[in-house]
């Protein structure tokens, strides 16, 4: 691929990603974007095959940004809690420097667009409470504990993490995903722990 090509997809990505950001009642069309953009739809199709296929790169730009992350801090030195604390932070922070890729990771905009972006969404989240899971349930092995809960905790963490991202969309962005959570992170964390015995 020329410089030249993949700084117009980039250039497309990035003005769809603002259109997401800043047109919450518009629907985005193929000619609005090719609009924005300063291009014609056909030039956008040279690019993209589809306007799902957009999204779809979105999502990759997504997945790479946040899961090589994740990676790195599963990696680290810290207890399972504190890594799931830096992961939550990662997420939510990405999310609230994103607002437009954050309506994506609502499913939000895809209304009468193709399962397969819906599908990738659950995938998203999927992925996130696996990382949950396999911390708590590596913590809990190696200190010759019950790993019955790591499956809970999980799933607690991702219910909590996804909700912040719906709350900051519902909102339309005005109540940050990062708002107050270093209060509620202690509130999970010693709630977590008088169930499950964490000390």
């Amino acid at each position: 691929m020329t410089e030249k090509k993949k700084n117009r997809k980039q250039d497309i990505l990035q003005n769809l990603a603002l259109m997401l950001e800043k047109e919450l009642s518009e629907r985005i069309t193929t000619a609005r974007l090719a609009k924005q953009v300063g291009v014609s739809e056909a030039a956008l199709y040279r690019h993209f095959p589809s306007k799902a296929r957009m999204y779809e790169s979105l999502l990759d730009f997504s997945e790479e940004n946040i899961f090589s992350r994740i990676n790195s801090i599963a990696a680290g030195p810290q207890d399972a809690f504190e890594k799931s604390n830096k992961i939550c932070q990662l997420v939510l922070g990405f999310s609230q420097k994103n607002p437009g890729i954050s309506r994506l990771l609502t499913g939000e905009v895809f209304l009468g667009e193709t399962q397969r972006l819906k599908d990738r969404i659950s995938q998203f989240f999927d992925r996130v409470e696996l990382q949950f899971k396999q911390l708590h349930r590596n913590q809990a092995i190696a200190n010759g504990e019950s790993t019955i809960d790591s499956a809970a905790i999980a799933k607690l963490l991702t219910s909590i993490v996804e909700g912040r991202v719906q709350q900051f969309v519902r909102s339309r962005f005005k109540i940050e995903p990062l708002e107050l959570w270093d209060v509620q992170w202690r509130l999970i964390t010693s709630g977590v722990s008088t169930t499950s015995g964490v000390s």
